[in-house]
């Protein structure tokens, strides 16, 4: 029998040394790329079963000061998190902890969801390959970030589903924030650490980590950059994914995946040592869920297929099986693929901001070891860019905004001012600063330019520079509600549902003690009693008999809003502006007069 081994061991060295001769003069076509896409940089690892076969980073990983990029650099994964909080729990199937078939509440009592659908429905499996009928909801987390995982997951009641269960594939990163937090309720450990211990320390990823205080700390890290205008590169700030970091906040080099991706080729081994079940790793490399039809088109037909497993995407390549993901985040852009019929694995990570490099890369390396014909992606790319380029031109000339000029708000500028809340997204702040609108999310602020009637715009600040470019494309709708007050702001902020309705609470201004107590008294309408009263030393109430009290919120000197109920104020009237004589009473239904009474 040794001639056969020693046969079938040639053979693997001969394939080896083919593998490595396709990759020869692969620098020109690579740099080619980084030029074409005037990325700042990226690095690039190739496996071959248990093999690295290829290792290398290009460009600069501090554009600025030029400092150049390697194969040990780090760099933000985003959404090639996923695939890690996924294996946690394929780990702990195996150990008898859970079924994918559970329904999540069994393990976070505290989660609700928006229906009974969802409540009685969903289940693990359906969070890991994003067929629960909820949408994205991102901006729930990206412009409301916090540190508590327990309060993002309470948002997730108030987050409405655009389909049933099952009925349709859609992203979402909250299903992932929820199996992250159910292997800490089982595991008694938080999932930052459940990484560590399971996978960076197993596998000897020593450069990875999982938080963005531990990117600034790290030696030889990248970073974040954007191309504006399509031409000049401009540094971005990390973004802290915060509490949703089991949906993308590794941080890691070329040099530490192609460990992580050795034991996805080779049934989850690593040596004789098995890290992940093998039948964990063949469902999740497996369709679980279609995608889209994703047919052959023209140009390549045969690329096609759009299918998705345990935070996999399917695709069939040019004769190929390709399991891959994707990640995206603040400045940084990433890929990672599997071509487990070959045996090859290729992660290509660069600091881009949604960037194209990481598939261009992986396509172009994948062209010459799967033997296929080799599309010149480069080029490739820049005749997309220049035809949407020339489509853009077109489109700007044909189409129109639908904006009318000359329009003017319904009301003052201060009237727009307040906290607008959504309890599944958050509370934002509308401020007047020199005569213009401006909303103060937790990380950010934007200027809100006036569009027509009542629809702002929103341009981000940066410093003292305002973006000439729209907020993602958002606009923002003042309602007014049947007093005249505005009263919310609607945003089309989910492509699959009705604008989003962010409910208005009026600015409240600070009224001393003093100013207050003149405002007390018993006021009479039409036989009825109302008083107001002062109690929890600055805070005004009013009190119908009948009714509960009401807490009143001061907006003006002698306005006041009632902070339980939407389109209720009373205003307090004086003679030659100081005593108190009446009050008005701002409701629905009409505006009402009571005198104050003798004491």
């Amino acid at each position: 029998m040794k001639p056969f081994f020693l046969l079938l061991a040639l053979f693997f060295q001969s394939s080896l040394i083919s593998q490595n001769q396709a990759l020869n003069n692969i620098e020109a076509p690579l740099q080619a790329i980084l030029e074409a896409t005037k990325a700042p940089s990226f690095a690039v690892a190739v496996v071959k079963g248990d093999e690295v076969i290829y290792s290398d980073a290009f460009g600069y990983r501090d554009y600025e000061n030029k400092i150049e990029a390697d194969a040990n650099t780090l760099y933000a994964i985003g959404s090639c998190s996923k695939a890690f909080t996924s294996a946690i729990l394929g780990q702990l199937r195996h150990e008898g902890e859970l079924s994918f078939e559970d329904n999540p509440m069994e393990y976070i009592p505290e989660l609700k969801f928006y229906n009974d659908e969802l409540t009685t429905q969903v289940t693990i499996n359906d969070m890991m390959c994003h067929r629960t009928g909820l949408p994205r909801h991102d901006f729930a987390w990206y412009l409301f970030p916090t540190n508590d995982k327990d309060s993002l997951i309470t948002k997730i009641q108030y987050q409405e589903p655009f389909t049933g269960v099952r009925e349709s594939w859609y992203y979402n990163n909250f299903m992932f924030l929820v199996q992250g937090v159910i292997a800490e309720k089982i595991t008694g450990k938080s999932w930052e650490d459940n990484i560590r211990e399971r996978f960076f320390k197993t596998l000897d990823m020593n450069r990875s980590n999982v938080t963005i205080q531990e990117m600034k700390d790290a030696f030889n890290a990248a970073y974040g950059y954007e191309l504006e205008d399509d031409d000049s590169i401009s540094k971005m700030d990390y973004y802290d994914i915060a509490a949703m970091n089991p949906a993308g906040s590794i941080n890691s080099s070329v040099n530490d995946m192609t460990k992580w991706i050795k034991i996805w080729l080779n049934g989850g081994k690593m040596d004789s040592t098995q890290i992940i079940p093998k039948s964990y790793i063949t469902e999740a490399i497996s369709s679980q869920m279609v995608v889209s039809g994703a047919l052959p088109d023209a140009e390549f037909p045969d690329i096609f297929m759009a299918n998705y497993g345990y935070a996999w995407f399917m695709n069939s390549y040019k004769g190929h099986y390709r399991v891959q993901h994707g990640g995206n985040i603040d400045g940084f852009s990433a890929n990672v693929a599997l071509y487990p019929s070959d045996s090859i694995g290729i992660i290509v990570l660069t600091n881009q901001n949604g960037s194209s490099v990481p598939s261009l890369v992986r396509n172009t390396i994948a062209d010459r070891l799967l033997g296929v014909d080799q599309t010149d992606w480069a080029q490739d790319y820049l005749d997309d860019i220049a035809k949407s380029e020339e489509a853009s031109e077109e489109s700007n000339e044909a189409k129109e905004t639908g904006k009318v000029e000359n329009t003017r708000p319904s009301h003052s500028a201060v009237e727009y001012t307040g906290d607008y809340n959504h309890p599944g997204y958050g509370t934002f702040n509308i401020r007047i600063n020199n005569d213009s609108l401006f909303a103060d999310f937790k990380l950010r602020t934007v200027y809100l330019k006036h569009y027509h009637y009542d629809i702002y715009e929103p341009f981000e600040v940066d410093g003292n520079k305002i973006d000439t470019t729209a907020l993602l494309g958002l606009k923002m709708n003042f309602t007014a509600n049947n007093t005249g007050d505005i009263a919310s702001v609607d945003m089309k902020i989910e492509p699959t549902l009705d604008p989003i309705k962010f409910k208005r609470t009026p600015s409240a201004i600070e009224i001393s003690a003093e100013d207050l107590d003149q405002l007390v008294g018993t006021f009479e309408l039409v036989g009825m009693v109302v008083k107001t009263y002062t109690k929890d030393t600055n805070v005004l109430y009013l009190f119908v008999t009948g009714q509960p009290e009401y807490e009143l919120i001061a907006i003006e000197k002698d306005k006041f809003a009632f902070k339980s109920l939407d389109g209720f104020k009373v205003g307090f009237n004086r003679v030659d502006n100081d005593t108190v004589e009446s009050i008005t009473l701002y409701q629905p239904n009409g505006v009402f007069t009571a005198k104050k009474q003798e004491e």
